[in-house]
């Protein structure tokens, strides 16, 4: 395992990278320090070809905790400039990324995963937006995402009141993708990671891009804009090799383009 930094943790397992926050006593509460790390590590998702899906968690059962409040009085801010909170928050990196999630997910927490495209929990995971409870705001994603992830009355119920959500119920309104036994969200993060890898790398990143984009497309431009993103897939020799891997009854040896 090589270090971003100390308080994140970067390794290249196959194809996914898993990037852990590193702060268990402060229960990984992100700091600037920590944010620098993810923004690096997120880099190298997009940057190394050799890398198809990242994969963030956070160290010794927690996830993540929100922001470090203490270096927030201090007059610490965790945003980057452009990448908003944890590095992360307003640019989500152009591959596919899971949350991983043990123990808290709350606040900036909540918000980090929420920015994540999948979610596993480990069954004593909790999810919550408690800021209107200290005086702050969810001004990260989570009153932008949470709505868009579930139901907008209940987003809006959890958002007014900072009230916490298990991950049974997060995962019973389809926050949360995988349930697993507490202690084997990383494992099954990496499993779901695994599926995914072993796709067309193109047909993985233009599914993920418009999936992310058409929300905003116009419904009378919808099939004109999605044309040449199509195109551009169907066009590769990834689209051949699979073709010509399914008739010949083998796997197909993606090139990434």
């Amino acid at each position: 395992m090589s270090a971003a930094s100390e308080v994140v943790l970067v390794e290249a397992r196959g194809a996914a990278l898993v990037i852990e926050i590193n702060r268990p006593k402060q229960r990984n509460a992100v700091n600037r320090a920590v944010s620098l790390g993810i923004a690096a590590a997120l880099d190298e998702l997009d940057r190394n070809p050799a890398l198809r899906v990242g994969v963030l968690s956070g160290r010794e059962g927690s996830f993540c905790s929100g922001m470090d409040l203490r270096a927030f009085v201090d007059g610490e801010r965790p945003e980057l400039e452009g990448r908003g909170f944890g590095g992360l928050c307003e640019k989500p990196p152009a591959k596919p990324l899971i949350a991983a999630v043990e123990g808290y997910a709350l606040a900036g927490g909540c918000e980090l995963a929420l920015a994540c495209d999948l979610i596993v929990a480990g069954e004593d995971a909790w999810f919550g937006l408690p800021e209107v409870c200290r005086g702050l705001i969810a001004g990260s994603g989570g009153l932008l995402r949470l709505r868009q992830r579930i139901a907008p009355a209940i987003a809006l119920e959890y958002a007014l009141t900072g009230e916490r959500m298990s991950a049974r119920v997060a995962h019973g309104w389809g926050l949360v993708n995988r349930l697993v036994p507490t202690g084997q969200a990383l494992a099954e993060a990496l499993k779901l990671a695994a599926r995914i890898t072993a796709n067309a790398p193109l047909s993985v990143a233009m599914s993920k891009r418009i999936m992310c984009e058409c929300a905003d497309w116009p419904g009378h431009e919808m099939w004109q804009r999605q044309r040449p993103l199509i195109e551009s897939v169907l066009g590769s020799h990834d689209a051949q090799e699979g073709a010509r891997a399914f008739s010949e009854k083998r796997e197909p040896a993606w090139r990434g383009e």
